[in-house]
C-alpha cells in the first residue's frame, strides 16, 4: 500500500500545480507578473522577479503570499492547491458565479 500512496504523491507536485495555476489566473486577469506583485503588496523594484521565480517553480510562495495573490486575481485560495484540474476549473466558475452574484 506504501508503493501505491508514494506513486500518488510523486504524481502530483504540488509546486507545480501552484506555477501552473498562478500564471494561468495572472495571465486570465491580464496582469503582466510586475503588476500582480505591486497589487499584492511587493516592492515593484522586485515585484516581475519574485511572480516569475514563483512561476517557474525557483521559488514557493507561502501560504499569505497565495492568499494575496487570490484576492488580487479573484480567485478561491483553494484554487492554487486542488490536484484534479477539472474541479480546480469548477471551484473557480463557482467561485466567480458568487462574486458575481454579489455584485447583484
Amino acid at each position: 500500500m506504501l508503493c501505491n500512496v508514494t506513486h500518488v504523491v510523486n504524481q502530483y507536485d504540488g509546486n507545480n500545480m501552484i506555477t501552473k495555476r498562478l500564471k494561468s489566473a495572472r495571465t486570465r486577469a491580464g496582469l503582466t507578473q510586475e503588476q500582480l506583485g505591486v497589487l499584492a503588496g511587493i516592492d515593484e523594484s522586485t515585484a516581475r522577479g519574485r511572480i516569475s521565480s514563483y512561476e517557474t517553480g525557483a521559488y514557493r510562495p507561502v501560504f499569505e503570499t497565495m492568499c494575496l495573490f487570490a484576492k488580487v486575481l479573484n480567485v478561491p485560495e483553494c484554487y492554487f492547491y486542488i490536484v484534479d484540474d477539472q474541479f480546480a476549473e469548477e471551484v473557480l466558475q463557482l467561485h466567480l458565479q458568487r462574486t458575481e452574484h454579489a455584485k447583484l
